[in-house]
């Protein structure tokens, strides 16, 4: 394939890429949205990407309930936690709470 041809076919999955960010957008709001309208104490952790997985954003509720989900990228994370007026963190610098850990514990033995 010359330059040329390389050229437009990487434009084509770039197309195709923000179309499936801007479909997995909606889905990926509606569940965040869901889990903070019915938890208190929500709080967010930013999950940067790494080589094998996309960025994510992880949410931890005030009992240690949380939900992860794979975000478009980082920046809409923490775009999308300040919209909801929920404080987001970068994982890697801020740790997980220990209520997490506790959750998982306690749901880890049933």
């Amino acid at each position: 394939m010359n330059a040329i041809g390389r050229f437009f076919s990487r434009g084509r999955r770039r197309a195709s890429n923000a179309k499936d960010d801007r479909a997995v957008d909606e889905a990926t709001r509606e569940v965040l949205a869901a889990f903070i309208a019915g938890h208190r104490g929500v709080e967010g952790w930013v999950e940067l990407p790494t080589q094998f997985n996309k960025p994510s954003l992880l949410l931890i509720a005030y009992d240690g309930e949380w939900t992860r989900r794979s975000v478009p990228s980082a920046s809409w994370a923490f775009d999308f936690c300040s919209k909801q007026d929920i404080p987001g963190y970068q994982a890697g610098v801020v740790p997980y709470p220990q209520r997490k850990r506790d959750w998982d514990a306690r749901h880890r033995a049933q």
